[in-house]
């Protein structure tokens, strides 16, 4: 983390208590010291022990307002969905030469869908896309024979999310230019999915902290149990 004069002045404009959660996104462009357009990030520690499988969240939700940027979609289908990834938006449509282009180490693309039929062709690239996590899952909704749909979120603006070894979720939910309510609407799209997948063995506070920031930002704590309470209810 940046500790460069600019970021301590940053950092002691920070308000000490945990703001609500529209409030804290407010303060992201002032507190942000990049000269580019940086993302904004959220960072949510759960109650959950990342060692037992069920509670090992993954996944991936819609962002409301996009993310910012461009998406290069490379897809693996077979040839009667071939037209329809095409016409929804995929870059590249996958072959057995563009399987070995990447164990070559070709990586122009950003993500990866696949209809359930192709990921035996996939299979061998584990080792290489798994590092990367580009390699096309069921629970991110990347493999799939919703072609058309799967593609449409990914150009829209699609958070994934997983849970770390500390049992945080680190996400992307927009730009710094955005505004509020759009940084809000995707913050609350990914919190909202968070509620939804509790694990039933999470006994106690399953939302434990919220930090939201720029790429080189100091954090701004949100609170957390306001934000939980708030969703819950909806």
């Amino acid at each position: 983390m940046a500790t460069g004069k600019k970021y301590r002045e940053l950092r002691a404009r920070v308000p000490q208590e945990a703001l609500p959660l529209r409030e804290a996104l407010e303060l992201l462009s002032e507190l942000s010291q990049e000269n580019f357009d940086a993302s904004a990030e959220i960072a949510i520690r759960l109650g959950v022990n990342p060692r037992k499988a069920e509670e090992n969240l993954r996944g991936s939700c819609p962002a409301p307002a996009g993310l910012g940027k461009t998406v290069r979609i490379l897809a693996f289908v077979n040839a009667d969905k071939v037209q329809e990834a095409r016409d929804a938006g995929a870059d590249i449509i996958g072959d057995d030469e563009i399987v070995q282009k990447i164990q070559d180490g070709w990586f122009e693309f950003d993500k990866i869908v696949a209809t359930p039929d192709q990921m035996k062709s996939l299979a061998r690239l584990g080792r290489v896309l798994g590092p990367k996590k580009l390699m096309p899952s069921p629970k991110d909704g990347t493999v799939t024979f919703e072609i058309s749909k799967a593609i449409g979120e990914m150009k829209a603006g699609k958070i994934n999310f997983r849970v770390d070894r500390s049992g945080i979720v680190h996400a992307v939910i927009g730009k710094r230019s955005f505004d509020t309510d759009g940084l809000f609407q995707n913050a609350r799209a990914l919190l909202d999915n968070l509620i939804r997948l509790r694990p039933s063995t999470v006994k106690g506070r399953y939302i434990k902290s919220i930090t939201v920031s720029t790429t080189m930002g100091p954090g701004i704590k949100i609170d957390a149990k306001r934000v939980a309470e708030d969703l819950a209810a909806i």
